[in-house]
């Protein structure tokens, strides 16, 4: 573990505030537009972006094995490609270049001019190419209040939920980053007392509060990843907002799970937070209810304390905190999620992403849903400017801030934001002189 990198002590010659979710012990990985448009692979501190692919071109990385291009690229791909071990010793050197004692960087304006931007002059991006998206289920609080909903509240969870990380395959052409607005979706779906579908615009369109990690390349087709290996695999994780149509979905989901319920859009934050930097807020996890059989058995604290918050805000509105939650209550791990997705020889490539599922905790103010939250519908929320809402209504911005903070410093995934506008109608064509 890097320890150095991780000291709560360190301080950084880029200055930010206490309260940051970007310190020097963080140094998160993402990819950003200049204003020259330039596209860059980058890290962060404070409010300020950093070009690594301009300190590449510069030198700084000569101790470090890289190929050339490595983040002179569009996405992470194939730096994550190299492994653990080049993540690491990336991440060292950066912390190394601006440490507060390091004069190296500090004192080379020029350099400096090319390689340092503030947030405010570049454009996020999707931070990867996403070949696979696998979205699981698994919060049992959650899957719980699901239940209750919608079958006998006495057999809410069915049976084989306690025993597997249940999970369904997404899409993953649909999924964008922070700050891209949202058509509400339309599709068939069958109204209240009727034996007919229509096809319509959804009226319950929903936010689920959830994280996902993305991964290297990690077997080979047919090879199982261990539990206790699968963290060697997960390159970091991200704030993940998966977008839910329930009307459309509740009409189309039986036999075979979500589709276009679920399809239209899922958000991401643009900075991936590393393991290796949420190291220090590692937890235990929930105990299992039911023995587990041995390629889901995991040995010692399986979780992360990562505080969760969904804000919504009103067009010329304040935000309104809906729901305070944490990582902490997901039933199935991470580890535990990729030794079952592989358990039975799926192959697992660099930069596929996996949605945790929706994470709801014990008490009502942390669920992560509006499905949950207003109960269906029957139990409104009522918004700062005292307007109500059961699901999420046109010009709504849903906005998801996740942070660790263990007292000395905080490691946070900054947030994902999003607009949601009307349903999309084509523009009326131009009508041309005769």
């Amino acid at each position: 573990m890097p320890k150095i990198t991780n000291n709560p002590n360190r301080t950084s010659w880029i200055g930010y505030s206490q309260d940051t979710h970007f310190p020097i012990q963080n140094i998160p990985f993402g990819v950003f537009l200049t204003r020259e448009n330039v596209i860059t692979i980058g890290s962060r501190i404070g409010d300020y972006a950093i070009d690594l692919g301009a300190l590449q071109e510069l030198g700084y990385f000569d101790s470090v094995p890289l190929t050339d291009d490595m983040f002179m690229q569009d996405t992470l791909n194939d730096f994550i490609s190299d492994g653990k071990k080049t993540w690491r010793l990336v991440r060292n050197r950066i912390g190394d270049i601006f440490d507060k004692s390091n004069a190296e960087l500090r004192d080379h304006k020029e350099h400096r001019e090319r390689v340092i931007f503030h947030m405010d002059d570049v454009e996020m991006q999707l931070p990867v190419q996403i070949g696979d998206y696998t979205d699981f289920y698994s919060s049992k609080e959650h899957a719980t209040n699901v239940g209750s909903m919608f079958r006998d509240p006495e057999n809410a969870l069915l049976p084989n939920w306690l025993h597997m990380p249940v999970a369904y395959h997404g899409r993953s052409s649909s999924i964008i980053p922070s700050g891209k607005a949202i058509h509400r979706p339309q599709g068939q779906q069958l109204p209240n007392g009727s034996d007919k579908p229509i096809v319509a615009p959804s009226t319950s369109l929903d936010f689920e509060l959830e994280m996902a990690f993305i991964t290297t390349d990690a077997n080979n087709l047919g090879q199982p990843i261990p539990v206790d290996k699968a963290e060697d695999y997960i390159f970091g994780m991200v704030l993940f907002n998966d977008w839910s149509a329930r009307d459309i979905q509740r009409w189309e989901y039986v036999p075979l799970g979500p589709f276009l319920g679920k399809n239209f859009a899922s958000s991401v934050s643009p900075w991936i937070v590393t393991m290796d930097a949420l190291e220090p807020f590692r937890c235990e996890g929930p105990e299992p209810e039911q023995p587990l059989l041995d390629y889901l058995k995991q040995k010692g604290k399986k979780s992360f304390d990562i505080h969760l918050e969904v804000d919504i805000t009103p067009e010329n509105g304040t935000a309104t905190t809906v729901s305070k939650s944490n990582f902490k209550y997901m039933y199935w791990s991470m580890s535990q999620q990729l030794a079952h997705h592989t358990i039975n020889g799926c192959r697992i490539n660099s930069g596929d992403m996996m949605g945790s599922g929706t994470i709801s905790g014990p008490s009502a103010d942390s669920y992560g849903s509006m499905l949950e939250l207003s109960w269906k519908g029957e139990k409104p929320v009522q918004l700062n400017d005292g307007s109500e809402r059961s699901f999420i209504n046109d010009h709504d911005t849903v906005t998801m801030r996740g942070f660790c903070n263990n007292g000395p410093i905080r490691i946070g995934f900054g947030e994902v934001s999003n607009k949601i506008l009307p349903v999309y109608q084509p523009k009326p064509k131009s009508k041309t002189a005769k």
